[in-house]
Formats: C-alpha cells, structure tokens, sequence
C-alpha cells in the first residue's frame, strides 16, 4: 500500500508549523511572565541562558514584536496549506472545515496549551527558548524596526503617548508590593519597611524632623553644674546649646563627652570648661531629600543635624534614628520618654496628639490620609478646614472622622479619629 505523499505531507507541515506556533506562544508568555530579578541573579551566578533572557526583556517591543511576526507567519502559512489540503480532500467544502479545524487546533494546541503551561512554568521556559529567541529577534530586526517606525507615527498622528513606560520603577516596586500584600505574601510590617525604603526619595527632612517646639535645648549662660545635671538627666545623647536666644545655637553637646569630663574632674561638675566640650552644629535645609541626608550622615559619620529654612531660622532636628524609623517603624531604648501618639477609645476609635505625623497614623491603621499639604494630624484638620477650629468640632474627610479633643492657643494637641460612614480614602 502506497502512501499518498500529497496529503501526508501536507499534514506533517502543517503539525510542524502548529508546533512552531505553540514555540511562540509559550515563549511569549514566558518571558513576560518571569522574574526579572530572578533572572538577574542567575545571570550574576554566571547562567548564560539568564544572561540572554535579560538581553531580550530589555528591550519588550523589540521581542515582541520578533515574536508576533514569527507568530503570524506560521499560522497564517499554517491556514493556507490547510485550505489546500482540504480542497484536496473535500472540494467544495474546503474552506468551511479548515477554517473550523485550524482555528480549534491552533487555539488548544498553539495558544491555550503553551501558554498554560509557560504560565506555570515562566523561568525554566525562558530559559529553555533563550537561544532561539534571541536568534529570531536578530533576524527579524531590520523587519520589525520598520514595524515600529510605521506603529509610533501612527500613534503619534492620533495624540497617543509612546516614549516610555508610564511607571517608573519606584511605581512598579510599589504596586508588586501591595499586590503581594493583599495577596497575602507580605505581611504588613514587611510591607511597611520596603515601603518606607521607597519614601526615601519622596520625603524631605521637614517630612521627619522633630519640631523645634519638641527640641530640648540648653541655655550655655547658665552655670556648669546646672549644665552638666541637665544633661546628664536628659533622654537624649546629643542636645544644642545656645546663647541668648534659642535661635543662636553654638554648639551640640554630647553626654558621652560630659561624663568623660566630670570622671577627668574627679566629679566636680563646677571645673568643667563647657565651651569646651561643645561640638560645631551641623545645619542643613529643610529641603534637602532624606535619602541624601542619610547619605550625608554615612560620610561624615554624624547622626545629628540641625533644620533651617531659607531665612537660617531653626526649624527643627533630624537624626539618623529619625530616618530608620521611617523604615522600620518606631525604635525605642530605654532611655526614651514614651509618648502615646495613637491611644484606642472604642471600637475604630482613637485619641491621637494633633502632632502626630500622618504617616506614622497611615501606618499604624493601614490608612491613606494625604501628607502632601501637611506633615501632621494636626495640620491636616487645619489644612482641610480652612481654620483653627474650636474644642469640640467635628470634620469629617478623606474617609475619616476628625474631632478636637483639645487645643492650646492657636494649636491642636489631641484630636478623636474614626473612620466615617463613606470610608472614602482609607484603607483600614
């Protein structure tokens, strides 16, 4: 018996391109799907195939566009030699039943089934396809460039956008991370940190400074013993001094350095030259980013500085402490004063101090106030409100409930919060 080479080989090529298309498929879906991180780290581990999936995810038109002209050429070419191969076989029906029959084949065997299975397996797939890929991209260049060109005027002559990725890379760190976390595959405290990381680049030193109503200052006129016992009594390591008024500060003193001195003194705090021990102040802008500020205190190996606007008026202190907390949450010692800022008084109810800063409420109870006009609780209600408001009013925005527990003068110092009937703008 004789094989019919007319319809067998038809048929075979036609398997044959079936499986070309299955190939990029998969390998679409696979090198968008994986880890770019993954791969880099194989690729530090000296994996050649890694090294060749970043070369072609750097650049995701290019592979794409390589891979859908791949794509079409062989379930086009695909169709046609099945359309002959029926009209061979059918005659007038021909096109009816090869339309019916590719279009179920190349969608479970040439899209769903590859991509099913890239899905589940993304790294080793493009790891597996790199080379071949990569060889398709070369050769198509030339033709997909010209694709390109064509595509980007096009888009250009209806107003579209097409100079880059909308997100930068902060964004897309930020979204992976709240994904994972509504996921459940970061817990809040991790997603906190790696936040707060990222809030780097977006805060200034006023964001997190202590306010100079907060700052402990010690007054240079007054005797060394009553210097020396204020010090050694105070919670904090480092403390300004200043002369007169409290906007000319002369120096930073450390206690370190004062209990050096009064064990050389025998201690007798009386002998002790304090103009001596005072360290140069340190100041900087109130504009100057956190992350450059952690920078500058890792060169110059300080952990204290000085906050001023742009008149050199004091505006408040930052530390290196203050900037880890901003990753890590608050850090306490035992030497710290301990102040409540956020005290439960029912169910979805707190007592906050109107200085409390937003983010640190934001992070407390997982909320989304905005901090881009105000720093602190208090200052967002004023901020909202238009006005000072009286002991006892009650604000409601932002999907929370504001009202004033307690006001000094012109400030707020206790506000009551819960989160509104229309809980807009939360996330608790």
């Amino acid at each position: 018996m004789s094989l019919d080479w007319t319809i067998i080989g038809p048929a075979l090529t036609i398997v044959g391109l079936l499986l070309l298309s299955a190939f990029f498929s998969g390998s679409e879906t696979s090198l968008t799907a994986t880890s770019r991180a993954r791969m880099l780290q194989l690729e530090r581990d000296k994996n050649p195939a890694a090294a060749r999936v970043n070369i072609l995810i750097s650049d995701g038109e290019g592979l794409l566009g390589s891979i859908l002209l791949g794509n079409n050429l062989v379930n086009i070419l695909a169709s046609m030699i099945a359309g002959q191969l029926f009209e061979t076989l059918l005659g007038g029906n021909s096109v009816v039943w090869a339309t019916l029959v590719m279009t179920i084949l190349v969608l479970v065997f040439a899209e769903v089934m590859p991509k099913t299975y890239a899905l589940s397996n993304p790294e080793r797939f493009a790891l597996a396809v790199s080379r071949p890929i990569l060889l398709v991209v070369r050769v198509f260049a030339p033709v997909v460039g010209a694709v390109q060109f064509v595509v980007r005027n096009v888009l250009r002559t209806f107003g579209a956008n097409v100079d880059g990725p909308v997100l930068s890379s902060h964004d897309e760190l930020r979204g992976a991370i709240a994904l994972h976390h509504e996921e459940g595959g970061v817990v809040k405290d991790d997603r906190d940190m790696l936040g707060g990381v990222l809030d780097l680049r977006d805060l200034t030193v006023d964001d997190i400074m202590v306010h100079r109503k907060s700052i402990l200052m010690i007054d240079a006129d007054k005797p060394s013993e009553a210097i020396v016992t204020e010090a050694l009594h105070s919670p904090h390591t480092r403390l300004p001094i200043y002369k007169g008024d409290t906007e000319n500060i002369v120096g930073i003193l450390h206690v370190r350095d004062i209990a050096r001195a009064l064990h050389e003194a025998d201690g007798n705090a009386s002998v002790i030259d304090i103009d001596a021990l005072r360290r140069e102040p340190w100041f900087v802008p109130e504009t100057t980013e956190v992350l450059d500020q952690l920078n500058a205190f890792r060169e110059k190996r300080e952990h204290f500085a000085l906050v001023v606007d742009e008149y050199g008026a004091l505006m408040g202190l930052v530390t290196l402490e203050d900037i880890l907390e901003e990753i890590v949450g608050a850090i306490e010692d035992e030497h710290d004063v301990t102040v409540e800022g956020i005290q439960p008084d029912g169910d979805a109810v707190w007592i906050v101090d109107g200085t409390l800063p937003i983010r640190d409420l934001n992070r407390a109870l997982d909320w989304e106030l905005p901090d881009e006009e105000a720093v602190t609780i208090a200052g967002l209600v004023i901020h909202e409100a238009q006005t000072i408001p009286e002991r006892g009013q009650v604000f409601g925005f932002h999907g929370a409930r504001f009202e004033v527990v307690e006001r000094r003068r012109n400030q707020i110092t206790k506000l009551r919060v819960s989160v509104s009937p229309d809980d807009v703008g939360t996330g608790g």
